[in-house]
């Protein structure tokens, strides 16, 4: 290996209830309602490499975008971000785009707790399965500029769409919640906008199937993965 070339591997991995890309909120802390497990790889569940971790309220996470052409090495030098309804194109270097020379994400997240050797998080817009390659404590003096100037990305995008669940769908209310939360966001690639057509999320071991017509998305069927 070239000196001036980093080796990394996993310490951990993302345990949520998103099983594909789509429909994971596009950045952190957008779906707070949304719980997710880091459960270490074997050679780093050592007790004492947690230990003070309680003190803190929020870690970053430095993740792999383990499901797309990134992953293999394509990147793009301009990209058209979903924020901006797909038209415009930017420099990756000024947005979040999975599609980078080196693969890495960055995610701010809420501790839950810590329960044995996993750590409990909420709000994580991780893919069930998503290596996590270290883990830092959130300092607020250091990590927290609210004046400072965020392109196009000054305020956290509002939910667009109301959502309807109907009662005898079998979700639990915390389900209904999340994909309550998630779905008013609007999961759909920025150049769709068909009501005629429906749409398969794969969330917490279920196909969710909807329709959006005007601003009300409608879940329309519910398939358990599980047998």
């Amino acid at each position: 290996m070239p000196a001036d070339e980093l080796l990394i591997k996993p310490v951990a991995y993302y345990r949520g209830p998103f099983g594909s890309k789509f429909g994971i909120p596009r950045q952190s802390s957008l779906a707070r309602n949304i719980r997710g497990r880091i459960v270490f790889a074997k050679p780093y569940r050592v007790p004492e490499a947690l230990r003070g971790l309680e003190g803190f309220s929020r870690i970053w996470l430095v993740w792999g975008f383990s499901a797309n052409k990134a992953a293999k090495g394509e990147w793009q030098p301009t990209v058209r971000p979903p924020r901006l309804g797909g038209n415009a194109a930017l420099g990756v270097w000024a947005t979040r785009s999975p599609f980078r020379p080196n693969p890495l994400g960055l995610s701010c997240v809420e501790v839950e707790a810590i329960e044995g050797m996993d750590i409990l998080v909420r709000g994580a817009d991780l893919m069930d399965g998503t290596p996590i390659y270290d883990i830092k404590p959130y300092v607020v003096y250091a990590d927290s500029y609210p004046d400072a100037r965020s392109g196009f990305a000054q305020s956290a995008p509002q939910p667009r769409l109301k959502v309807f669940i109907p009662e005898h769908l079998p979700f639990t209310e915390e389900q209904r919640r999340q994909l309550t939360e998630v779905l008013s966001l609007d999961p759909r690639p920025a150049y769709q906008d068909s009501p005629d057509k429906e749409y398969a999320m794969p969330f917490d071991g279920a196909d969710v199937r909807f329709r959006v017509e005007g601003d009300v998305l409608t879940v329309t069927d519910y398939c358990s993965f599980r047998y």
